[in-house]
């Protein structure tokens, strides 16, 4: 870091030194340790503010009142005419400087600092001014590593563009548009925005569909969609007859956005260009120029690294939500019951995870209900669980045995032919009688207990038929316990991502969960799901959350 950051420093034509997060020198120039009388010795590795910043009596400074410190800590480029630093005879440095955030590694901001002498002090040897060229290129260096850390901060295609239309407009553009390349090599314009009344502005009547890349086409957009180059382009470039239907809608944007100049870039990714990005001036009269090709092709080379891991993000979730959509159940029609199931990834994880639901009828006609938890919440955990529940299922079918007895012979099983270490599960037999009477047969493998729910509010957790969660390898005989469901009450089973917070007790979250439930007593089954969701899942939950919901019909509600 400190070879890369000394060399580019040392072309700098004013004193200049480089600080990390914490505000440590990590690179110095010669013409600092000139100004300075320090060696680099003497200034590397030292806390820039305590050793050099002072006020015109020679006093340090509170970093409370430090204007540097102050650019330092907000990131933003600043720069002033008179300020003063401490030479290492003592003596003080009456100097102007500028202050810009600069990325120092790739996961580290730090500050660049310039500075030369004031104009009006009296040593002898002057540095002169910080010229435009200089003010420019730190300027440069701001706006690049902003782009870098906004872009490279966000996993999701549509906020990192809206970041950069944010980054180049108004500061370089009066008008950004993004034209991006679907994975079936469509051209989508997805962003075209302009600068009304200090706010960003979507000018949606000219995004959408594009016409094909022409593959022979010597005009700037069509080139920069073939990964050919950056170039700059005017109305005048689009009149004449058009060669492809890329050029008409090109000659539209000029007409309609009324851009005198404009610059187009390639974005690239790792492996393919993913689109072009054009920058224009309509409403600032200075007209872009083939000197700034080289910014704009900074920007859209961080753009195309950012769009790249972001589209890669999202396909990985697009196979897992297919994936998912496959491992989770439809719910079986079962006359005169009501059922809801929900699904909800880990926030930071794939799309699938170890939670899940089932329901399924069984070999005499009785209804399976199951709710688990493989440990983990990633594709691994979600193999495992379509492992667990299909030996579940198995067993389930072949065996019309008590729950207690089912769930004992798939504990037996799964270190023998599957790859689960731990899980959590409760399985249950729901059936009805002639009568219309719904009753629930279940054992729970450590797994947190099923609520009920009546019709007119009354709620309690059932914790009968708990036992050790699978995997442990104890052999203790499972216990089963039986309640009946009154008419119109509603059983809740879910898993622990509900219920759990960092920083609330089990209990806390238990009872949140009942009372949520209990109030949402009458209200539609999906409704009512939906709102068990939303209002008893923790702010805080870093976990998914599998959700299974079933409703009995009042008594005289209609048989199986």
């Amino acid at each position: 870091m400190q070879l890369w950051l000394g060399s580019w420093l040392a072309g700098l034509k004013a004193g200049a030194y480089a600080v990390d997060a914490d505000g440590a020198i990590v690179a110095v120039n010669h013409e600092a340790e000139t100004l300075l009388a320090r060696s680099a010795d003497d200034l590397l590795g030292r806390d820039a503010h305590d050793l050099l910043h002072r006020d015109g009596n020679g006093m340090p400074v509170p970093r409370s009142q430090c204007s540097m410190m102050e650019a330092f800590m907000s990131r933003r480029t600043r720069q002033e005419d008179l300020g003063h630093f401490e030479r290492g005879d003592g003596t003080l440095l009456t100097m102007s400087w500028l202050a810009t955030p600069l990325r120092i590694s790739a996961d580290e901001m730090g500050a660049l600092v310039v500075f030369h002498e004031h104009e009006g002090a009296e040593p002898s040897q002057q540095e002169p001014a910080l010229s435009m060229e200089l003010l420019s290129e730190l300027e440069r260096l701001a706006l690049l590593a902003e782009t870098t850390t906004q872009l490279t901060s966000t996993l999701d295609v549509d906020e990192a563009l809206d970041r950069l239309v944010g980054l180049v407009v108004p500061l370089l553009a009066d008008w950004a548009v993004v034209d991006l390349i679907s994975d079936n090599d469509e051209v989508w314009r997805t962003v075209v925005a302009h600068e009304e009344g200090g706010r960003l502005v979507r000018r949606k009547d000219l995004e959408g569909a594009m016409p094909p890349i022409p593959q022979v086409s010597p005009q700037p957009l069509s080139r920069a969609l073939r990964g050919a180059g950056s170039t700059l382009a005017t109305p005048a470039t689009y009149q004449g007859a058009p060669d492809s239907g890329i050029a008409v809608e090109q000659a539209r944007l000029f007409d309609v956005t009324h851009m005198h100049t404009a610059l187009i870039a390639p974005i690239r990714g790792l492996r393919e260009v993913l689109g072009a990005l054009t920058l224009g001036r309509s409403d600032r009269p200075e007209p872009f120029t083939s000197a700034d090709i080289p910014l704009l092709e900074d920007i859209a080379r961080r753009a195309g690294l950012a769009l790249d891991n972001a589209r890669l993000f999202q396909r990985q979730r697009k196979v897992a939500e297919t994936m998912q959509r496959h491992l989770l159940p439809q719910m079986p029609p079962v006359p005169g019951l009501e059922m809801a199931a929900r699904y909800l990834p880990a926030p930071h994880a794939s799309q699938v995870g170890g939670d899940w639901y089932d329901a399924f009828y069984l070999a005499d006609r009785s209804l399976a209900l199951v709710i688990g938890d493989v440990v983990g919440h990633d594709l691994d955990a979600a193999a495992e669980m379509a492992q667990l529940r299909n030996i579940l299922r198995a067993y389930a079918w072949t065996h019309q045995e008590p729950p207690s007895i089912v769930v004992g012979h798939v504990d037996e099983a799964i270190p023998h032919i599957s790859e689960v270490e731990l899980a959590t599960m409760i399985f249950g037999r729901l059936e009805t009688d002639a009568t219309g009477q719904w009753t629930l047969r279940w054992t729970n493998a450590g797994h947190p207990p099923p609520l009920l729910v009546t019709y007119d509010g009354q709620s309690r957790y059932l914790t009968d038929g708990h036992g050790l969660l699978l995997g442990t390898h104890v052999s203790i005989p499972r216990e089963d316990a039986t309640v009946v469901l009154p008419p119109q009450s509603t059983l809740v089973l879910y898993t622990d991502g509900l219920i759990e917070s960092p920083g609330r007790s089990l209990d806390d979250g238990l009872e949140r969960l009942r009372r949520n439930a209990a109030s949402l007593a009458r209200r539609p089954l999906e409704g009512f799901t939906d709102l068990v969701m939303e209002r008893a899942r923790p702010d805080d939950n870093d976990d998914d959350v599998a959700l299974l919901v079933v409703r009995v019909p009042p008594k005289d509600g209609p048989p199986t």
